[in-house]
Parts: C-alpha cells; sequence; structure tokens
C-alpha cells in the first residue's frame, strides 16, 4: 500500500506539472491573436506542428528505453550515459546539419522567407530532445519536486519572456529606447514579430539545460554499443507509434500550407484560425492527459490484484472518464459565447471546429482508456497498429476533406477527419479488446449519458439561447448542465446498483 501511494504521489506531482505547464502555455494564445493576424499566427501554429514530430523523432523513443533498461540493468548510471551520449550526439548532428541546409529546409516548409524562426526552433527542439533524457533521470531517482520545478520554471520563463520581448519592450522603445535597443534594434524592434516568440522558447530551452547541469556532471561517461543496440532494439517500435501519434495530432496545420500552394496567405490564415480555435478545445485535452498519468499507474496496480473486482474497476473507469468528458464538453460549448474572447474576432470564422475536435479528443481519451488490453497482456505491437492505422485514415481524409472544403473552411475538413479517425481507432481497439480481454463495459449506460448529453447540448444551442439577454442563456444553461449532473448522481449512486 505504501509503495502504492508514493506512486501516486508522484504522479500528481507530475501531471500537475505538465497540467499546469500546459494550461499556463495556453494562456499565451490570446496574446498571440491579439498581437497578430491570423497568417502570422500560422506561422507559429505551423512551425510548432513540425517540432513536436522533430521531438518525438529525436528522441527515438529513448526516454522509454532507458527506464526499461535502467530498471534491470545492474549498472544504471552505463544507461543513462549511453542515453546521453547517443541523444547528444544526433541532437548535436541535427544542429549542424539544420545549420548548413537551413536554405532548403525552410524552403520544404515552404517558409523560405523565414529562415531564422526554422534555424532557432530547430535548435530549440534539439536541447529539449537532449534534455528528456536527465529529465527521464530525475524521475528514475524519483525526484518528482525537482523535475516539475525545472518544468514549471521554463513554462514561467517562457512567458515572462514572451510578456517582456512582446509587450514590454515596444513600450520602453517609445518611453526609453537606450535601455533595450543595444539587442532589440538590431534584431529588427518591433518589426521582428512573430520571431520574438522563438527567441522566448530558445532562451528558456538553454536555461533550463543549465538548471539540469546537476544531472549531467559528477559521473563517468560510459558508452556502450552493445547495450545501445538493445535499447534501439527495444525503442523502434515506440518510435514509429510515437511519429504516427504526434503526426496524426497536428496533421491539419502540417499539411494544409501543402494542399494550396497557390495560396500560401490563404493556407496560413486557415492554419492560423485553426490552431487558435482548437486551442479552446484543449480543456478536453488537458483533462485526458491528466487522466493519463493517473490511468496507466491504477491499470498495473489493479493487475496485480485478483478476482473480478479488478475488471469492474477498469469498467468503472471507463464509465466516469465519458461522464465528466461529457460535462467538459456540454460546459465548453455553453459558455462559447465568453471564451470566444480567448482569441480575436478574426479568428471566430473557426469556431466551429470547437466541438468537432472536443469530440475528436473524447473520442481519443475512450480508446486510450480501451488501450490498457494491449497493455496487460503484453501486445503493444497493437499500440503500433492502431497508430499507423489512425495516421493512415487521417492523411486520407485530409487529402480528400480539405480541398473539397478549400479556403476559407479548409480546417474543417481537418477537424472532421480528427474526428473520424479517432473514433475508428475507438472502435477497432473495442473489437480487438473483446477478444483478447473481454470487460463488461456499461455500454447502455454510456450510451444514455451520451444522448442525454447530446440532448441537452441540442436544447441549450437552439432553443435556451436569447440573443438580447445573454444572462438568461446563461442562467438556463447552468441549469441544463445540473440536469446532467443530477440524472448522473442519480444512476450512479451506491445504492441504485
Amino acid at each position: 500500500m505504501a509503495g502504492i501511494k508514493a506512486l501516486a504521489k508522484e504522479t500528481a506531482i507530475y501531471g500537475l506539472s505538465s497540467i499546469v505547464g500546459r494550461f499556463l502555455n495556453w494562456c499565451l494564445v490570446p496574446l498571440y491573436a491579439y498581437l497578430f493576424a491570423p497568417a502570422e499566427y500560422g506561422i507559429v501554429s505551423y512551425l510548432y506542428s513540425f517540432t513536436a514530430v522533430a521531438l518525438v523523432i529525436l528522441n527515438y523513443g529513448m526516454e522509454t528505453g532507458f527506464f526499461r533498461f535502467a530498471s534491470r540493468h545492474e549498472d544504471p548510471m552505463r544507461v543513462y550515459s549511453t542515453s546521453l551520449l547517443s541523444v547528444g550526439s544526433t541532437s548535436a548532428l541535427f544542429i549542424l546539419l539544420l545549420t548548413l541546409f537551413i536554405g532548403p529546409v525552410s524552403s520544404a516548409i515552404r517558409l523560405p522567407g523565414h529562415q531564422s524562426y526554422v534555424w532557432m526552433l530547430g535548435v530549440t527542439v534539439a536541447v529539449d530532445a537532449f534534455s528528456n533524457i536527465p529529465f527521464a533521470y530525475l524521475r528514475f531517482r524519483k525526484k518528482a519536486v525537482r523535475f516539475a520545478g525545472i518544468k514549471i520554471l521554463n513554462v514561467l520563463l517562457n512567458i515572462g519572456l514572451n510578456l517582456f520581448f512582446l509587450l514590454v519592450c515596444p513600450w520602453l522603445e517609445k518611453v526609453a529606447p537606450q535601455t533595450i535597443d543595444w539587442f532589440y534594434a538590431p534584431a529588427g524592434g518591433q518589426a521582428f514579430g512573430i520571431g520574438w516568440i522563438f527567441v522566448a522558447n530558445i532562451i528558456s530551452t538553454l536555461v533550463v539545460l543549465l538548471c539540469l547541469l546537476p544531472e549531467l556532471c559528477g559521473f563517468k561517461y560510459k558508452f556502450d554499443r552493445a547495450l545501445l543496440k538493445q535499447m534501439l532494439n527495444y525503442s523502434w517500435p515506440l518510435l514509429v507509434l510515437g511519429v504516427a501519434g504526434i503526426m496524426s495530432q497536428n496533421m491539419g496545420q502540417m499539411l494544409i500550407p501543402y494542399l494550396f500552394p497557390d495560396n500560401p496567405e490563404g493556407a496560413r490564415t486557415m492554419v492560423g484560425i485553426y490552431g487558435a480555435n482548437i486551442k479552446i478545445a484543449i480543456v478536453m485535452v488537458m483533462f485526458t492527459q491528466a487522466f493519463r498519468y493517473a490511468y496507466e499507474p491504477f491499470i498495473f496496480a489493479r493487475d496485480k490484484a485478483k478476482g473480478e473486482d479488478k475488471k469492474q474497476a477498469y469498467c468503472d473507469a471507463m464509465k466516469f472518464f465519458v461522464i465528466f468528458g461529457f460535462f467538459i464538453f456540454l460546459a465548453v460549448m455553453y459558455y462559447l459565447p465568453v471564451l470566444k474572447h480567448f482569441v480575436s474576432k478574426a479568428y471566430w470564422p473557426g469556431l466551429e471546429v470547437v466541438p468537432v475536435m472536443m469530440a475528436a479528443e473524447l473520442c481519443m481519451g475512450v480508446a486510450f482508456n480501451l488501450s490498457l488490453w494491449y497493455k496487460l497482456t503484453d501486445r503493444t505491437v497493437w499500440g503500433m497498429y492502431l497508430s499507423v492505422g489512425c495516421f493512415v485514415v487521417m492523411l486520407a481524409l485530409n487529402l480528400w476533406l480539405v480541398p473539397a472544403m478549400g479556403i476559407p473552411d479548409g480546417y474543417m475538413g481537418s477537424a472532421w477527419a480528427a474526428l473520424i479517425s479517432y473514433f475508428l481507432m475507438m472502435v477497432v481497439s473495442w473489437l480487438a479488446g473483446r477478444h483478447y480481454y473481454p470487460l463488461p463495459y456499461q455500454w447502455g449506460r454510456i450510451a444514455l449519458y451520451g444522448l442525454l448529453a447530446a440532448a441537452l447540448w441540442l436544447v441549450g444551442e437552439h432553443l435556451l439561447y436569447f440573443d438580447s439577454r445573454m444572462w438568461l442563456t446563461y442562467l438556463s444553461r447552468t441549469l441544463l448542465l445540473l440536469v446532467y449532473m443530477g440524472v448522473v448522481v442519480r444512476f450512479e449512486r451506491p445504492t441504485a446498483r
């Protein structure tokens, strides 16, 4: 029991640092949306989608491989130093090649006039990839507080630098230019625009690397070629899974500029509108992320138990995940007239993305919930099959739907592609799970809550919307949320079983 309590405590700390960090970074989106036009913000969203993929590739599953081998090897420090030297070498090689071929790389990703942005973000992602190994070492040594502290410092520093470069510096340029001209003017000043976002990012990333120096010093580096070969053999399926998964998540932003080569400005505008509006739906993403941090320790701890109680616990976890997911969906959609001010009016045409993407993320969360069958039965290769299959379906749907809808609404094709793909992955995972690890999920009860949520959404959206008296709209919708909660309590109270 003590071990489970310690695991839960560490999970909470890791989860809190991730969720808080994601939330704080989320708070930067309104700043970008109000300062920059959709086409400019589209460059930011577009580039970050590529760096997400690059980070997975540059890590090539070594973070998980380190955990796997360090926990079993007689010399964990040999595993650690081998991982550091491997990822450090590939990250340094990536920076060198990017520097030498920055022109062709920038042209290949359709940003030939923004080489400085590409280079800064490339260096940032390479340093991040290397830093992930000492962060994994902190987790291995159960130094959860230090791990979380550095993660939060990174986020706070990034936010502070964004505010400084984007708000404070333009003001100082007017009232006291001599205080900042030594660095601000040579870079282009306020005209450098979104470039300051990437400057803030690279500085905060380098500061994190400095904070990790104690984890990089004080031991003898040992490179074990045979060990590295074993780690790579173990990690390559994780690389395939990770690349397929992250490309699926970012496919809309990555693909749109390639589908409209004759109208790059219109394509970047669509990417900006799409990227900003899916940030409103990130509430569902954060809920799913928090659930993921707690769920895997939960299922593996329960798997050691005997009897049918553990299976009932898995089914209850699924049911309550869906219950809270529907609640979040209703809450966001009911108060979207307020939440839309999260972005400027220039981005409001893309608000129709929000319900589709929230439904997609809910399906993704259910698919993750269902994934316990291949984790508990050691059929993890199914995770790779499902991720690759989801990627292929999503790519095909994007290639069809986005051009079919065209400019300016093509981003809706990406949203629908995400929903359809995640739904199919959820269904396939469920069907396979029925064969390999059948569980008595309460699908009837879950369907009832789904129908209830859909009915309440339609009622709140159409029958109880008072354009001239928004206070009455919000009051009515709040009552509908209470109705949903009341029905759930009525069915889920212990005496109802």
